[in-house]
């Protein structure tokens, strides 16, 4: 069983930065790949990025250039760097780590918003 916390979510104004992390509990976390998504009210949750556990990432179009995912093994985190926030980025955002279809799990999410 792994655990998955998310934190560094907040308010910001448009063009600012935040830096979101996702903690593991548990051991073989770098077994894991892990994807931040996001879920804005009255729309579908979204991919924003992915790291494969060999360090490989992906971004969806909204966000490349402006976010960058990495993973820190050594202390079990996953962190999303992200610059020149916009209004349309503000959503809930939450960490997903899959090793597995068994071996598949979920943070409780940290809220983003960029207003003025």
């Amino acid at each position: 069983q792994v655990q998955l916390v998310e934190s560094g979510g907040g308010l910001v104004q448009p063009g600012g930065s935040l830096r979101l992390s996702c903690v593991a509990s548990g051991s073989i976390f770098d077994m894991y790949a892990v994807g931040w998504y996001r879920q804005a009210p009255g729309k579908q949750r979204e991919l924003v990025a992915t790291i494969s556990s060999g360090g490989s990432t992906y971004y969806a179009d909204s966000v490349r250039g402006r976010f960058t995912i990495s993973r820190d093994n050594a202390k079990n985190t996953v962190f999303l760097q992200m610059n020149k926030l916009k209004p349309e980025d503000t959503a809930v955002y939450y960490c997903h780590a899959r090793r597995s279809s068994v071996h598949d799990y979920w943070g409780q999410g940290t809220q983003v918003t960029v207003s003025s």
